[in-house]
């Protein structure tokens, strides 16, 4: 579009085009430039007075007003496009007024600005949320903070788009809601199953059922706990497989969390053979109990250890031992019993204890008067 005509005698920085003085169009020019100038000055003040604080006894409050440059930045070029509208005529024709577009764009920028630095500064809130988790027993906890953080993030954007949208560009947000409800109510059945999940994942914060690096048992996957979001809770099986299972599916399946049990249970068969005289069982049972009292400091007082003569076998003379080992750490309770069986294996060989094995005894019947009785071991035994 052309400038508009002008007298002679006008001043060169009074003559208009596009209804606005050459003077305006510097002012607006000069405004923008200086509005971006001291937003970047701000924000580089803040950002280094922010690391400043941080390195001192002030590190949230230094963290809060690093967040917070690059939105002031923002919000002071919003306020300087909004100066600089109120100095431009912005009514090109009867039919075009740019002026009610101009403030709408340069407050959808400051409410940009004020959304952004909300947004960031849950960053700090993470903060003072992390340092609350921290001191409860369950690392539950943990993973929930990031889980509220995006939670919040979410609500901060839905909550400045609604702001913008009703109060800057005067949308009617409830006939637009009435109008997505048929949608709305098509999206919810489609969505019923992220739905489920989402109660899922309330149930297993407000249940508590394990914490992150447990060893747990649910439906027939068994591993480690390794992440706990909103849809899912993901297993590290002992193959090293990444098991991903639905929060719903957790919900309403058994957890069997055996990183929680006390201790762990073992129950040891000792057999020996029957040719072994009463003196010599009671002497296994009393070397069996010898060996359960030296280890004291792992039983528990309301679990102490068993040592029972308790059954006549087919092929042997059974004793049966029962111990719960705490702490119950699993490799240390491998290690553990492998010190035991040593040891047992080595004072019953001591004693002339035997050991029995499975052996299956033939009659063979022939015509003559002559009989023999034959012993085979299993693994002399023809295999199928």
């Amino acid at each position: 579009m052309a400038a508009t005509s002008q007298p002679s005698g006008v001043a060169w920085y009074a003559r208009k085009f596009l209804n606005n003085a050459v003077w305006q169009w510097a002012a607006l020019l000069g405004i923008l430039l200086a509005a971006l100038a001291v937003g970047r000055t701000v924000s580089f003040i803040l950002t280094r007075r922010g690391q400043r604080l941080r390195d001192g006894r002030f590190a949230t409050l230094g963290k809060a007003v690093q967040l917070l440059g690059s939105p002031a930045a923002l919000l002071i070029f919003g306020i300087g496009l909004w100066l600089a509208g109120s100095l431009m005529e912005l009514q090109l024709d009867p039919e075009r007024n740019l002026r009610r577009f101009w403030v709408a764009v340069a407050q959808t920028v400051i409410a940009l600005a004020v959304g952004w630095a909300i947004y960031r500064l849950v960053e700090v809130l993470e903060v003072f949320m992390a340092r609350w988790t921290s001191r409860t027993r369950t690392q539950l906890d943990d993973q929930l903070v990031p889980m509220l953080r995006k939670s919040l993030r979410l609500f901060i954007v839905i909550i400045v788009f609604l702001f913008i949208a009703q109060n800057i560009y005067q949308w009617d947000i409830g006939a637009l809601l009435a109008g997505l409800g048929l949608g709305g109510l098509a999206f919810a059945l489609a969505a019923q199953d992220a739905l489920k999940n989402l109660f899922g994942s309330v149930v297993i914060f407000s249940d508590r059922p394990f914490q992150l690096g447990d060893w747990v048992r649910i439906a027939e996957h068994e591993g480690f706990v390794e992440e706990v979001g909103f849809r899912s809770t993901r297993l590290r099986t002992f193959d090293g497989y990444l098991v991903t299972l639905p929060n719903s599916t957790v919900a309403n399946s058994p957890v069997v969390n055996v990183a929680r049990r006390p201790s762990i249970r073992r129950v040891l068969n000792v057999t020996i053979t029957y040719d072994t005289p009463p003196e010599k069982v009671q002497r296994a049972v009393d070397i069996i109990q010898e060996m359960l009292d030296a280890r004291k400091d792992h039983w528990q007082e309301d679990r102490p250890p068993r040592v029972y003569f308790n059954d006549f076998n087919a092929a042997s003379l059974n004793m049966i031992v029962f111990y719960w080992y705490a702490p119950p750490n699993w490799w240390d309770y491998m290690a553990f019993n492998h010190d035991f069986n040593m040891e047992l294996l080595k004072r019953f060989n001591e004693e002339g204890i035997e050991f029995a094995f499975p052996t299956q005894t033939l009659y063979l019947k022939q015509a003559s008067d002559f009989s023999a009785d034959v012993s085979l071991r299993r693994g002399d035994l023809p295999q199928d």
